[in-house]
């Protein structure tokens, strides 16, 4: 009688050859990956939708969120750096198999978190007039306006959002993404509902957003609190234990967390000093850059999606010294990043028109749009996997410091400066800047690259 011999699909073949590894197979990261997609592709989604319904508020209206957005994003992104590195430690000690540890960092991430927001909303409402004047100071009273409200009220809800952000990224650290996903989306479906209620219906404007997402977010903290002290026994954490701040673990957490901050300062402060530069060229510049930046983001929800992934995987590995899959899978990742992107673009460009209608735009930036997209979309494909997927595995590796700096310094040096000469000094207008963007983002990579084909990005002792 002949021997059975199973036959393996070519699929499984191919995710056993590049996602499967002693740390983990290509199961367990599939199993990472998905929640995490559909949670990135709900919260692009719902931006869509939110842009949208405000966008038929007017050109003012839909500038005015633009404009604080940056800025939203630039207070957001230093709590969510501090919640990343919460993030890596978490899965560090997940990877090496120390519970009590695990449930320590957690709680050291969401209570430094929470107290770094409390203090960035509290100055984004004392300060609110001088940051506006400061910054957008070109802009039209009736922009300045409803860029009041909706700073303020962005403000209140910092807290909110943040006690969200750390208790997803210690989930998504050891490995829930399941429960971290359904936390984003009670969060974000709440906003989209609200706004279809204010908005929509009744026709409150930026007023009606602002209430909108101080109700989400904080809807959004009660369930993250919830599910930390009631749902999850295995973590074992207790409302006290948010109020026991251990030096220790505050101090691995900075580790990773403090010079990605600085990071996130540098780059989404030049990130806002191109947007002041969008401000002067008028209220059409302001709309088109806001539209360009939806279709932008939707076509980076999957790779959005493995360069979170990406952080708990590696982490992992580390946790268990495993420096041959960290390395194999940083480059697995790049690669399905890279042809994601293919994807997308091919998905999401013959649909442009049916997309662009949901926006209302004047007919004048049409075509300034489609132009940005496309030079964007292609642009994307080589450049953005080396750019922002690499550093997550170097910085999941504890390799922070390296990758903050180089990105601080790309940002200043060239995407700032570059968008300034093309955009404003060559007259390139919006496109000028978008294509100083594209440019840093390859010579960023390209520098990163360089950083990962030696040893020096896997010799930090995290835990």
């Amino acid at each position: 009688m002949e021997p059975v011999i199973a036959k393996v699909k070519p699929s499984s073949r191919f995710l056993n050859k590049h996602f499967s590894g002693e740390s983990m197979d290509y199961r367990e990261i599939v199993a990472l990956f998905i929640p995490i997609l559909v949670d990135q592709a709900f919260i692009v989604g719902l931006n869509l939708v939110n842009t949208a319904m405000i966008s038929s508020s007017g050109v003012a209206a839909i500038s005015a969120v633009n404009m604080i957005d940056s800025l939203n994003i630039f207070m957001i992104s230093i709590f969510v750096a501090v919640a990343t590195g919460g993030t890596v430690v978490v899965a560090q000690y997940k990877g090496s198999g120390n519970d009590l540890m695990v449930s320590n960092a957690t709680a050291g991430a969401v209570s430094s978190v929470s107290l770094i927001a409390l203090a960035i909303g509290l100055i984004g409402i004392l300060f609110h007039n001088p940051l506006l004047s400061l910054l957008f100071g070109a802009a039209s009273p009736e922009v300045m306006d409803n860029a009041r409200t909706y700073l303020i009220g962005s403000s209140v809800s910092y807290l909110g959002i943040a006690v969200v952000q750390a208790v997803c990224g210690a989930l998504r650290g050891i490995g829930r993404t399941r429960a971290s996903l359904m936390l984003s989306l009670i969060m974000n479906l709440a906003y989209v509902v609200l706004n279809i209620v204010f908005i929509t219906l009744l026709h409150m404007g930026v007023l009606g957003m602002t209430i909108s997402i101080n109700v989400a977010r904080y809807l959004g903290a009660i369930c993250a609190l919830y599910y930390l002290f009631r749902l999850d026994a295995s973590l074992h954490i207790r409302l006290r234990d948010l109020f026991m701040i251990k030096i220790a673990m505050l101090k691995k957490i900075m580790f990773i967390g403090v010079p990605f901050a600085a990071e996130q300062v540098f780059f989404n402060g030049g990130k806002i000093l191109t947007q002041i530069f969008i401000v002067s060229l008028g209220t059409y510049a302001i709309a088109a850059n806001a539209i360009a930046s939806t279709f932008a983001g939707l076509m980076q929800v999957p790779a959005g999606a493995l360069s979170l992934t990406l952080i708990t995987v590696v982490g992992q590995c580390m946790g268990r010294r495993n420096i041959k899959d960290a390395r194999k899978f940083v480059k697995s990742f790049l690669l399905l990043s890279s042809a994601s992107f293919v994807l997308m673009t091919l998905l999401i460009m013959p649909l442009f028109h049916p997309i662009l209608s949901l926006f209302h735009p004047p007919a004048e930036i049409v075509g300034e749009i489609f132009t940005i997209v496309l030079i964007n979309a292609l642009s994307q494909i080589p450049l953005w996997s080396l750019s922002f997927i690499m550093p997550s595995g170097l910085r999941a590796a504890g390799d922070s410091k390296f990758t903050s700096m180089v990105s601080m310094l790309s940002m200043w040096l060239f995407r700032v400066v570059l968008g300034y000469v093309l955009g404003i000094v060559l007259d390139m207008g919006l496109l000028g800047v978008w294509l100083a963007m594209n440019c840093e983002w390859g010579i960023r990579g390209a520098i990163f690259f360089k950083r990962f084909l030696g040893e020096k990005w896997y010799q930090h002792r995290l835990i």
